[in-house]
């Protein structure tokens, strides 16, 4: 296991059940878009790489005759169990370990999700080759993710912003380096989305435990940001204090040859 890998389950592993409560991953445009390709896809097993609060399997469940709910922090996982079993999925099935080696049979899959979640794998060039190795061929993978910035003071910006909210977040990609990753791998991409997801300051900083004098020390960073920092992720301010910013979400469905 990498020390990435350890480094988010210390991060989530306290903080399981705030993530099951998360309304910005139980529900969304975004989520609804991936489980509408989901959907049309008609897959009979699928993986919900990076499960977090189980949410994305929640939707899946109706649709698949089995899915699997993976993930590194066990914590996560039991909680992302709970979740389902409350809300009567009861064929899922819950399995611990790290994306950078699938303890599941080369072509095991229909389809593979992961959803917002990337930005803290260590190495996705090689998450996403274990993506294509676990799909059948004609499989398809669904990713979201925040969507990397183009403009670089702006992409390090909002990269301090989440590490010192999250101390186990890497980065966001841009499409770009996306593409990149998935065309190495052996995937084809077959469609794409950017749907706008909004962060509530105070429920984002709170959800991760943040001490007060660390979202002290965030909310001056942001304040004292250059404008068109905070303007390139819809930052509001008001009263001097920080209300909400807005992240891009990429979508993507690329299937195995």
């Amino acid at each position: 296991m990498s020390d990435q890998a350890r480094r988010v389950q210390e991060q989530f592993g306290a903080i399981a059940a705030a993530y099951v409560a998360s309304p910005g991953h139980a529900g969304g445009d975004d989520l609804a878009q991936l489980i509408a390709w989901g959907r049309a896809l008609a897959p009979r097993r699928v993986l919900d790489m990076a499960t977090g609060g189980g949410h994305t399997a929640l939707a899946l469940a109706p649709i698949a005759r089995r899915v699997f709910a993976y993930d590194v922090t066990e914590p996560m996982l039991r909680a992302a169990r709970g979740l389902l079993r409350d809300r009567g999925a009861a064929t899922a099935a819950f399995v611990a370990g790290d994306v950078e080696a699938l303890p599941f049979e080369d072509g095991a899959f229909d389809v593979v999700t992961c959803r917002i979640a990337a930005h803290h794998f260590a190495d996705v060039a090689t998450a996403v080759r274990e993506v294509r190795r676990v799909l059948r061929p004609g499989g398809s993978f669904l990713l979201q993710d925040i969507l990397g910035h183009d403009d670089a003071e702006a992409a390090a910006f909002i990269v301090e912003v989440e590490r010192r909210r999250d101390p186990s977040h890497m980065r966001a990609y841009r499409a770009v380096e996306w593409k990149a990753f998935l065309r190495a791998a052996g995937l084809t991409i077959m469609d794409t989305a950017v749907i706008a997801k909004g962060r509530p300051w105070e429920e984002w900083t709170t959800r991760t435990r943040m001490t007060p004098e660390a979202r002290r020390d965030l909310d001056s960073f942001v304040l004292a940001a250059a404008e068109r920092c905070r303007a390139a992720f819809d930052f509001r301010v008001a009263e001097g204090r920080v209300e909400s910013f807005t992240d891009r979400m990429l979508l993507l469905r690329a299937d195995r040859d």
